[in-house]
């Protein structure tokens, strides 16, 4: 039976509680307050759902992971990393950056990043949790990718693409930086082609559950202002 939760008590049920089907559904209700965001992360869940659903928090299981030091780049995508015909940056369009997550893709017309939801994150951002990747060509901003860094965890949430190839460069750009930084863990949440072209895996929630007991409350080293190479 689902959890309804009320907006003044923010507190999870259990992971383990989660619906089989559909895969990982934990929840209903509540709010996007930063606070709730912020304990859903460590929780292990995260929001997701359409304009005319209420809040739906999800812990699917298994869950999508990469470690940042063994994703895999192929020969064409190193190839352009070092063409140099983007520029990739941290922390400098937040807004538009999950502006372009929300835009409609070839697929759908539909979006769950709600002007809602990009209100929560852009607090979130202004809090020093949530971060975007901007890739960048000349000065148009053509891909980008946003999520949370808690610990020595990151929690991606969504990615765009104006240009072929623009977010793999972006995302390629954050891995590298992460485990520059000593990042256990980047959050996939649910499995893509494109992930697994990186080398992203799937564990089960109890090992993602091991991961948030070790490392959300690690002190990393990253540095947002940074200028990745």
């Amino acid at each position: 039976m689902l959890t309804w939760l009320k907006r003044d008590f923010i507190q999870f049920p259990p992971l383990s509680s989660a619906l089989s089907e559909p895969n990982g559904l934990l929840a209903i209700g509540g709010d996007l307050s930063p606070e709730r965001l912020i304990a859903a992360y460590r929780h292990g869940c995260f929001p997701w759902f359409q304009a005319d659903q209420p809040i739906l928090w999800w812990s699917p299981d298994p869950r999508t992971v990469l470690i940042p030091e063994e994703i895999h780049i192929s020969r064409s995508l190193a190839k352009l990393i070092r063409q140099q015909r983007f520029t990739v940056t941290f922390d400098k369009d937040f807004a538009q950056v999950i502006k372009g997550c929300s835009e409609p893709r070839d697929y759908t017309h539909e979006t769950w990043i709600t002007s809602e939801m990009q209100q929560a994150y852009v607090e979130l951002y202004k809090r020093g949790i949530a971060h975007s990747v901007e890739v960048w060509e000349e000065d148009s901003l053509v891909g980008g990718l946003y999520g949370l860094a808690i610990g020595k965890l990151f929690f991606g949430e969504s990615m765009f693409s104006r240009t072929a190839n623009a977010s793999k460069v972006g995302f390629a750009t954050l891995a590298q930086q992460l485990a520059e930084w000593d990042f256990a863990l980047i959050d996939c949440q649910m499995p893509t082609r494109h992930l697994e072209s990186f080398g992203a895996t799937s564990i089960s929630r109890t090992q993602f559950s091991n991961y948030l007991a070790r490392y959300l409350d690690e002190t990393s080293k990253a540095d947002w202002s940074s200028q990745p190479a």
